[in-house]
């Protein structure tokens, strides 16, 4: 014997009955059954909504009643759309049509009269609610019965005897049991329909189970009769590990144990409501959750004993709409009876409580409740306490809303060290501050009250952590999508599958920008056509760019700076004190002022949010990773030398006699090895804070204006106003450009921009690199670090190659991004 229930969605339209109507047949084949069913979805909030109105005095319960009856004809218009070719069925459609019909007219009446007495009393409204189950179980019967199944309807309300609390009346199970055993035992259909949720008291009056009636009724049943299984039908294969809504990787429990299945559902799953659980889990009768839509998927199997899959966390829940009040005070602190005061006051108001926490030193206790519940709470409880919030023994009560509670729930957690580590520290890291903590004797559950808006960051985070084979998402903002903008997207669309499969690493792109407009999608945006929705995309503004990070609260979150702007790198601060890490190719941050390159540093310490810049220096080259790495290890740099401009480097590399300097200048802007203003390069600036970044990364407080700058342009190149003014004064002083250059090759010497740090100081200019000189050599646009250390005194370390170009410098941001993802 099975017992199946089939909810308000399985029922909630004429291709969903004939889905439950094919599953019947197959399941009545192999043993008998008994299917309780729910009113068709969404009909009992009709049922309420156009009793309010009538009650209310507004005409309008007319029209929600006319609603319900087209709801209830268009279904059944589906379940007979053949009957005009079969003069048998034609009459069944007649027939039930009739039947309903009745049904309908009685409810209008009930409605007419609650408009006319202008009262909505407990009993009327069960007997209002009553209907919603009457109807579909008779259209569904009906329905049975034409298509030649065996089977029969039975009222529940004459088997389900309760006590006269209306809407939530309590069962008389010894009545009850005996009434559905002995009409059991003597029913011999293979199928037998019997509506959930209502029942009638002993003295025969209509009433209700109440929330999760129906599910209460197919376990009632399934109790009485030590029915093999219990079916729970509905439109999700089982009970996820969290919200699907929230958390697109959520998959299907395949096994839990009743124990586990109550903790998901009263902290937010809806698919089981915990007081069915009770007449089955004392039967240790298993229940099954199935999917009406695709009844071949697995579902959930709940049961006494599961068999252990290695996994100790089975789920993760949530609870929204959450108040936090605390009780505290130095008064409370060693005198008994605080508490005991505090909850018999709730419980006097009907209060529930949700979680409960309470300090060891006695000097507070947190609560939290219901947010609808939270100012009748206060005022009851500051009306207790009054006495002693007067004489300051303790404080008036503190209350804070939008809190959500988040649970890890698994039996087998308390023989697993580490979970609430885990838990905790993932959290963390994802900048999720925590209000309050609780966790049972029985470590089951681990609850922690958190903001609401962090609960989807949260849920998506921990379930990557327990139920994701360790992949981690990394959501990234990306401002300036020119040349390397471009490159970079390009990189991370080549290589995203790469370093899923082989690093466990999501890359997922939630936000670009430009100057003109920007385009952010929490679900990530398709880098197939990114330059059409970014073209088409809201106008661009470095704060809306900003609050669209924030209000994501995504995890995970990096912020990429591509950009030259002082505006983007004043931004910085507000990133990583929402702990979202920021990769910069932009040096402006790194090489202003000292202060706010340390706050930056201080800020990425405390919000867990990683500042890497290492494409400032090198482009794609690991030139301030290694340092990192150096002076990590505790070793000290004595002196840099270093060609750091891959620009400057080929512009040299490629003047000589037969060029121009001017064309050579040119030919790099065009190449794209320069700024779209070569007198940046050229001047030296970028130079210069290259290796000031160096030394501060060194460990030195020093500012560029602490550099000296050994400048080889013309007067008239540094007095150019525009760019084009710039490029004449290189026509025009070509003579002085190739005298630099005959110079250098008189003493068989390389011209190098060369920048140097030593004992606290730092310098650039072009020097005459002597033949035998590890810089002499270096050709075309590469660059060449060379650090001299306490462990590398003499022969120095060296960190050679491309230092310029696009591709490189984005293959340095792409490092960059994998080295946070790998934190």
């Amino acid at each position: 014997m099975k017992v199946l229930k089939f909810g308000g969605t399985s029922v909630g339209s004429a291709e969903n009955i004939n889905k439950v109507i094919s599953i019947l047949e197959q399941q009545s084949k192999s043993s008998k059954i008994a299917v309780v069913v729910s009113a068709v979805g969404g009909i009992t909030d009709k049922l309420l909504e156009a009793a309010n109105l009538a009650c209310n005095k507004d005409l309008e319960y007319k029209d929600t009643y006319n609603a319900i009856w087209s709801r209830h004809n268009k279904v059944i218009e589906g379940l007979f759309i053949n009957s005009e070719n079969d003069k048998s069925l034609q009459k069944d459609h007649e027939v039930l049509h009739d039947l309903i019909s009745e049904k309908l007219k009685e409810l209008r009446s009930l409605l007419d009269g609650i408009y006319l007495i202008n009262e909505l009393s407990p009993k009327t409204k069960d007997k209002l609610l009553s209907f919603g189950e009457t109807i579909s179980s008779t259209i569904i019967y009906h329905t049975l019965k034409s298509r030649k199944l065996d089977t029969t309807l039975k009222n529940s309300q004459e088997l389900i005897v309760t006590d006269l609390s209306f809407n939530n009346a309590l069962v008389n199970f010894e009545v009850t049991n005996s009434n559905i055993q002995s009409f059991f035992e003597t029913d011999s259909h293979s199928i037998v329909l019997l509506p959930g949720f209502i029942s009638k008291s002993l003295s025969g009056e209509i009433t209700t189970l109440g929330r999760g009636g129906s599910d209460y009724t197919a376990a009632i049943i399934a109790a009485a009769l030590n029915a093999n299984e219990l079916q729970i039908w509905t439109d999700v294969s089982g009970m996820f590990t969290t919200n699907p809504k929230l958390v697109k990787q959520a998959a299907p429990i395949v096994e839990l144990s009743y124990q586990e299945a109550v903790e998901l559902s009263h902290f937010g799953a809806k698919v089981l409501y915990p007081p069915t659980v009770m007449p089955v889990l004392k039967k240790k009768i298993p229940i099954v959750i199935k999917n009406t839509m695709d009844p071949e998927a697995l579902g959930t199997t709940i049961t006494e004993d599961i068999k252990s899959n290695g996994s100790p966390v089975k789920g993760l829940s949530n609870i929204d709409n959450i108040a936090l009040l605390t009780l505290q005070g130095n008064g409370m602190v060693g005198v008994p009876g605080f508490s005991k005061r505090l909850f018999e006051t709730l419980a006097q108001g009907k209060i529930n409580i949700i979680l409960i926490t309470q300090s060891s030193s006695e000097h507070s206790i947190c609560f939290g409740i219901s947010d609808s519940d939270a100012q009748r709470a206060k005022e009851l409880i500051d009306d207790v306490f009054e006495y002693e919030i007067t004489l300051q023994k303790i404080d008036p009560i503190v209350v804070e809303t939008d809190l959500s509670i988040i649970a890890v729930i698994g039996d087998k957690m308390k023989s697993h060290q580490g979970i609430s580590g885990k838990m905790f520290s993932t959290l963390g890291k994802n900048n999720v501050n925590i209000r309050a903590i609780a966790q049972g004797a029985s470590e089951r559950n681990i609850s922690a009250v958190i903001h609401k808006n962090d609960v989807k960051k949260a849920l998506n985070s921990l379930h990557e952590q327990f139920f994701e084979i360790k992949t981690k998402q990394i959501n990234l903002f990306i401002t300036g999508v020119g040349n390397v903008g471009e490159r970079l997207i390009e990189q991370i669309k080549q290589q995203k599958a790469y370093v899923k499969e082989n690093f466990k690493i999501n890359l997922r792109v939630a936000g670009l920008s430009n100057s003109r407009t920007m385009v952010v999608n929490d679900e990530g945006i398709n880098l197939k056509d990114w330059k059409q929705q970014l073209e088409a995309g809201e106008k661009a503004s470095l704060k809306g760019f900003f609050e669209h990070a924030k209000n994501l609260n995504l995890r995970n979150s990096v912020f990429v700076d591509i950009t030259a702007n002082d505006a983007v790198a004043g931004m910085y601060r507000d990133y990583l004190k929402q702990s979202i890490s920021v990769v910069a190719c932009n040096k402006i941050a790194c090489s202003g002022n000292i202060e706010y390159y340390n706050e930056l540093k201080a800020l990425s310490r405390k919000y867990n949010a990683s500042f890497l810049f290492e494409t400032n220096v090198g482009a794609g080259l690991p030139v301030i990773d290694t340092l990192s790495h150096l002076i990590t290890s505790g070793d000290k740099v004595n002196t840099i030398q270093a060609v750091l401009s891959g620009s400057l480097n080929f512009i040299f590399n490629n003047f000589n006699a037969e060029t121009t300097f001017h064309d050579v200048v040119k030919q790099a802007q065009e190449e794209g090895y320069t700024e779209p203003d070569p007198r940046i390069d050229l001047s030296g600036i970028d130079v210069a804070r290259k290796v000031l970044i160096l030394a501060r990364e060194s460990g030195h407080s020093i500012e560029l204006s602490d550099l000296e700058t050994d400048n080889f342009l013309t007067e008239n190149a540094m007095k150019a106003d525009t760019v084009d003014d710039f490029y004449k004064t290189l026509s025009e002083d070509e003579a002085y450009y190739q005298s630099l250059y005959k110079s250098a090759q008189e003493k068989n010497c390389q011209l190098k921009f060369v920048a140097e740090f030593n004992n606290g100081k730092a310098k650039v200019g072009l020097k005459e690199i002597p033949e035998g000189h590890p810089f002499y050599n270096l050709k075309g646009k590469d660059n060449i670090v060379m650090f001299y250390t306490q462990r590398y005194p003499e022969q120095p370390m060296i960190i050679k190659g491309a230092g310029a170009g696009a591709d490189v410098t984005a293959s340095g941001l792409f490092a960059d991004i994998i080295r946070i993802a790998n934190n």
